[in-house]
């Protein structure tokens, strides 16, 4: 039954299958729908000492199989895309793919490979999301965020945002994105278009359809390393290994599936026998890009701990 307070709308004992991507059924204590930046902040300062959980798009995540504790705040309600010529501000909770598609609308290139990612604004920025040679830093100018810990919005620019591969300085700071400004280059939308065509023929050839749960790259693509992440895993003998209903994807190793009802243990389980096997084999200590959420059993710690070194 959904609820409101001070008018911003919540549940109690929400079930999130349908908003992370690997479908995992995992339950939200409460649940709150913010439906501007003002809610959002109002929230983020009263829950401080809950340290709640920003959602998008789910896509990146393993919801813990226990129940999540912690206030989630869901910000696709917040989600306006507005263009000025070249420029674009987008909110955190814009869905990336018709920030992609609007982009190609208006001959604005720089937005192809989000046509791919199934994700919000805000994750994208955070990760600093990348794929077929273009990031979210490529095009970037700067990001207003809320600063948890001071109670202050702040702007940051692409300097302060020391953004690396599949790294923003938000990976190490409390702080919440609420937009991000963006500077576009204007090509021909006959261009723009046939790269978003192969971008999105490259994923539905390599990549699982959401048809088939999973949580995007399991893994960071090792520095300094002639193998990709794929490749490691795949030479340690895991293509098609499978774990109850949790399993590495025959057609590309850093995936790993949901084939029904997988839950959080075992999908950390799997996750950590794979790290365990390519640094016994390979020397390498693969770094996962997936973020858990929620409570852990002793056993998920134990393995995090040491997944997150």
């Amino acid at each position: 039954m959904i609820c409101s307070q001070n008018n911003i709308k919540f549940y109690n004992d929400f079930y999130l299958t349908n908003f992370n991507t690997l479908k995992i059924k995992a339950k939200a204590k409460m649940f709150y729908l913010p439906e501007n930046d003002g809610e959002m902040v109002s929230l983020l300062k009263k829950f401080k000492a809950q340290k709640p959980i920003v959602l998008g798009n789910g896509s990146n995540v393993l919801f813990s199989s226990l129940e999540i504790e912690n206030p989630i705040i869901y910000t696709g309600n917040i989600s306006e895309i507005n263009f000025s010529g070249n420029k674009v501000e987008v909110q955190a909770g814009a869905k990336v793919q018709k920030l992609s598609k609007m982009a190609l609308e208006k001959g604005l290139s720089g937005f192809e490979f989000l046509i791919g990612i199934p994700a919000s604004l805000g994750g994208v920025v955070v990760m600093n999301a990348g794929a077929h040679g273009q990031t979210v830093s490529d095009k970037f100018i700067s990001a207003k965020v809320y600063d948890i810990e001071n109670n202050k919005i702040l702007t940051l620019t692409k300097e302060d945002m020391n953004f690396s591969y599949r790294h923003s300085i938000l990976k190490e700071k409390n702080y919440a994105v609420l937009s991000a400004k963006f500077e576009l280059e204007k090509k021909p939308t006959e261009e723009i278009k046939a790269k978003m065509d192969e971008n999105v023929f490259f994923r539905k050839t390599k990549q699982p359809s959401l048809a088939l749960p999973n949580a995007g790259s399991v893994f960071k693509n090792p520095a300094n390393c002639e193998f990709s992440a794929g490749a490691l895993i795949d030479k340690c003998g895991f293509r098609g290994h499978k774990l109850n209903d949790v399993e590495v994807w025959e057609n590309h190793c850093n995936f790993i599936v949901n084939r029904g009802n997988a839950n959080s243990i075992d999908y950390t389980d799997l996750i950590f026998k794979v790290y365990s096997k390519v640094k016994e084999e390979f020397g390498v200590e693969l770094t996962p890009e997936i973020v858990f959420v929620g409570e852990m059993t002793e056993s998920e710690k134990e393995k995090w701990q040491i997944l997150k070194k």
